[in-house]
């Protein structure tokens, strides 16, 4: 690991920072090319990419359902006691996260609010290149079921070496999935699973949102076809930093950094401290860990180059290291850990205190461990049940409403020289003050459109409103309907 070592009053500078930023031009190049391919072609694209890629030549693309429902049976007993205990933890914790839809009604009657909608379709992207990831399963499916997503769609590659009959992909990540209610698993992966899902094929349904993690051409895919289809985020490698003291254990710390690098031989690992001794001894435990761990040559490689040591002056000067790094995962391994959590602005999952192990999160914890990486915990979320729904907002008047709000309207639209847009509301304030009839064609034909649009209020009446006096045929003062429960959930009430 490369050690950076701060001089007092010195701030750790992103520079310092081993990152790679952007994805290659050639990955995004092969990656438009897939995409684009994949639109024009559809399945035999697909099919195609398969088969060159991942030595799979498919017949059909959906896993028949008898599959996924079988899905359970014949497993570890072990390991479907922890799957079920991590997916009934992770639903409850994003149960938490579900936000109703609300409304407001003002005195004169006019709603306003939100509508809360869940997506029609998801699609999740599930790994399957160095290890099978079945918790990726439920970080992803079971917040977007908890959102009330009716479609929730899996793509991940398939298995070359799946036994004849068998579902091509791990047993482990089928199982998730069906213990996450996944609806539909298509064993297609790489950047043109991404585009199916974007684009749809003759036999792949497009979705409206796409999430999950993948390699650098499933990442460039997901940035290429974002804004067709809505996406989580684009992910780069995985990274862990450890803020520790002198009370931490330094061969804690080491497997919780070897932890993260394991997983890729890009992996950022970052260790953060005031002491340098307390750093040779965290290094001195790698080398004495990764001696027996059979992932030696990834994790080796991973802290070789992209692993740092941030050795700090004082704690403020580590705190605002860590802040600068902005990580996927922070651990604090210090005395005073959740004295300090106050003081962490950038980080996308934050384990207070020598017992919370990174790994918990990972798995069993509840909160999602789709993060931000790469520094984009300065501005981004982890994964949740937002991601899944989309917000309305609802604009009911009643015309008392209307001439509350008009003159202002008029006014703001005739600072834009937006001529229309006045008039939009001039004609309703005419027809209140008025009648119906002053706004039919022939009344208009005389009228002089540009009074109407921009009648030049007084002050008063801009910031009061204009009188309520509602003329012969103008529409009563009645709510456009009945509001709907402030309390509606995603896909309910109106």
């Amino acid at each position: 690991m490369r050690t950076i070592t701060l001089a007092p009053g010195e701030r750790l500078n992103p520079g310092q920072l081993t990152r790679k930023g952007v994805l290659p031009q050639q990955i995004v190049d092969s990656a438009r090319d897939i995409v684009a391919t994949v639109r024009a072609e559809g399945d035999a694209a697909v099919r195609r990419y398969c088969r060159d890629f991942d030595g799979v030549d498919l017949a059909q693309f959906r896993l028949p359902q008898e599959q996924i429902d079988a899905a359970l049976e014949g497993l570890d007993p072990a390991f479907l006691a922890a799957l079920e205990k991590a997916a009934a933890q992770i639903r409850a914790f994003h149960q938490r996260e579900v936000t109703q839809s609300w409304f407001t009604t003002r005195a004169d009657g006019t709603m306003l609010g939100v509508k809360v909608t869940p997506v029609a379709a998801a699609g999740i992207y599930v790994p399957g290149g160095r290890a099978q990831y079945p918790s990726t399963v439920l970080m992803n499916a079971i917040p977007a079921k908890v959102a009330g997503v009716e479609r929730v769609v899996m793509v991940t590659p398939p298995q070359k070496d799946a036994a004849p009959g068998s579902a091509p992909i791990s047993p482990y990540t089928l199982a998730a999935a069906k213990l996450a209610g996944v609806d539909e698993i298509y064993t297609v992966g790489g950047a043109q699973a991404v585009a199916a899902l974007a684009y749809g094929t003759e036999s792949i349904p497009r979705v409206d949102k796409i999430t999950g993690p993948g390699n650098a051409y499933v990442a460039a895919a997901k940035q290429l076809v974002s804004g067709d289809v809505g996406i989580d985020m684009v992910a780069g490698p995985s990274e862990v930093c450890v803020l520790a003291d002198a009370t931490a254990q330094p061969a804690v710390v080491a497997a919780d950094l070897m932890a993260q690098a394991e997983h890729d031989p890009l992996a950022a690992c970052y260790l953060v401290t005031c002491d340098a001794a307390f750093a040779a001894e965290v290094e001195r435990c790698v080398d004495l860990i990764m001696a027996q761990t059979p992932r030696a040559d990834i994790t080796g490689a991973s802290l070789a180059n992209e692993g740092q040591i941030i050795v700090a002056a004082d704690v403020a000067a580590a705190v605002e290291a860590v802040n600068t790094i902005a990580p996927e995962h922070l651990e604090l391994h210090c005395a005073d850990a959740l004295g300090l959590l106050g003081r962490i602005r950038n980080a996308g999952a934050i384990f207070v205190g020598a017992w919370s192990s990174e790994p918990l999160g990972d798995y069993v914890a509840g909160p999602n461990h789709t993060l931000p990486t790469g520094g984009t915990a300065l501005f981004s979320n982890p994964l949740s049940v937002e991601d899944f729904v989309k917000r309305s907002s609802v604009i009911c008047y009643t015309p008392e409403g209307l001439m509350a709000d008009a003159p202002a309207t008029q006014r703001l639209a005739q600072a834009e020289g937006l001529w229309a847009h006045a008039l939009s509301a001039g004609l309703r304030r005419r027809m209140i003050e008025q009648g119906e009839n002053s706004v039919a064609p022939d009344a208009l034909a005389a009228a002089d459109l540009t009074a109407v649009a921009w009648p030049e209020d007084a002050p008063a009446v801009v910031a009061d409103g204009a009188s309520f006096s509602p003329k012969g045929d103008a529409p009563a003062p009645a709510p456009a309907g009945s509001a709907p429960s402030a309390g509606a959930r995603a896909g309910e009430g109106a």
